[in-house]
């Protein structure tokens, strides 16, 4: 990442919608995506139900960096403030299936949650569901445009469609969130439509 690319996926922040908002609710979306978005369990263990010694993380970056602007204020953070902003891809060998964003607050980073800054190529949701504290919060949607993703993206084309994404505001406890937004390429959902 450059000083002034705030991400090696997105030229610009995704707008996020709540997850009833503007008909973006479980009722209305093609159910293969609906099964995606809405899935409450850990999308790590899913992935490796279905896709085995396949599955990994490949870290596309991870450094101390300003969120933008709407993450910050998500997590509530000040102005300027700083946090671990991970992006990655979880792929099935060498083809990406789901694109993620993760925004960690140095609050978060106390105690036992330290391990959170130094993940490589662990998957941070096998340590996320792993720990009964727990928490979703809150639930976003969104579909990112072709034309909003960075060009030369990771290991292929950027997608040619909209890509539906959601953003998950997660708590392990009193001032500990993180946010994590995941992306869902089109070969994962066209996978697992209903015949």
């Amino acid at each position: 990442m450059t000083h002034t690319q705030r991400s090696h996926l997105f030229k610009c922040p995704p707008h996020w919608q709540g997850s009833r908002h503007g008909g973006l609710d479980h009722g209305v979306l093609p159910p293969a995506v609906a099964s995606w978005l809405f899935e409450s369990g850990s999308l790590t263990q899913r992935l490796r139900a279905i896709y085995g010694t396949e599955f990994r993380v490949v870290v596309l970056g991870q450094k101390w960096a300003k969120p933008w602007r709407e993450e910050s204020l998500a997590l509530k953070l000040r102005s300027g403030q700083r946090a671990i902003v991970r992006e990655v891809a979880l792929q099935a060998g060498d083809q990406p299936l789901v694109m993620a964003r993760s925004v960690i607050p140095a609050r978060t980073l106390r105690g036992a949650d330290r391990r959170l800054a130094n993940l490589g190529t662990k998957p941070l949701g096998h340590i996320l569901f792993s720990d009964p504290r727990l928490r979703r919060l809150q639930l976003r949607l969104t579909r990112v445009k072709p034309a909003d993703w960075q060009s030369g993206l990771t290991l292929q084309e950027p997608p040619n469609e909209p890509v539906w994404g959601r953003r998950s505001l997660y708590s392990l406890g009193p001032g500990h969130k993180l946010l994590v937004a995941e992306f869902f390429l089109p070969l994962l959902l066209h996978r697992h439509e209903p015949a």
